[in-house]
């Protein structure tokens, strides 16, 4: 891929709100998540954990998690059927900063494999609560670890979004 073909890429994503019910291939999916793990992290440190949820169970509870937080009592995941969950060492200083690269890299590494996403937020809350530690329990995790963010991937229901214009004073030289 030339560097014009990175630049177009990170362009064209797009973040996805209606989701078929296709699934995100194993191959694909591993791609995108050890892509992930090359995003920088303050120290090199590598403080962030990602879990990847495929099960229809567990994907459904992160999502009734998640709207609780919000409220309400929709899917904020938006029918995808991958839900990405990065967590990061909250004892670290940079822990939202590690864990929002990772973020970063998920969606482009979707984009480059022809998987769409949308970063869903309310993690911290959802791993701050009890429910959330006794989800980091289950799974063997150490409840030290706080929510950064989530990634619903997926493919597309209905057309692909376009990209909103970008504001007159997004960028200022100095």
């Amino acid at each position: 891929m030339s560097m014009m073909e990175i630049i177009e890429l990170m362009k064209q994503r797009r973040s996805v709100r209606s989701y078929t019910d296709e699934a995100v291939s194993d191959e694909v999916l591993d791609t995108i998540l050890e892509t992930a793990t090359y995003a920088p992290t303050g120290g090199g440190k590598q403080s962030p954990v990602i879990v990847a949820v495929k099960d229809r169970e567990t994907r459904d509870l992160i999502s009734r998690l998640n709207a609780k937080v919000m409220g309400g009592d929709t899917d904020p995941f938006y029918g995808a059927p991958v839900i990405v969950i990065v967590l990061a060492d909250g004892t670290r200083g940079s822990y939202v900063e590690d864990g929002s690269g990772v973020l970063n890299y998920i969606m482009l590494a979707a984009k480059a494999c022809g998987v769409d996403s949308v970063w869903v937020a309310r993690e911290k809350e959802m791993f701050d609560s009890e429910e959330g530690k006794a989800l980091l329990k289950k799974w063997g995790l150490p409840d030290s670890l706080r929510g950064v963010g989530a990634a619903a991937l997926g493919y597309h229901a209905g057309e692909e979004p376009e990209a909103a214009p970008r504001k007159e004073d997004y960028i200022i030289k100095i």
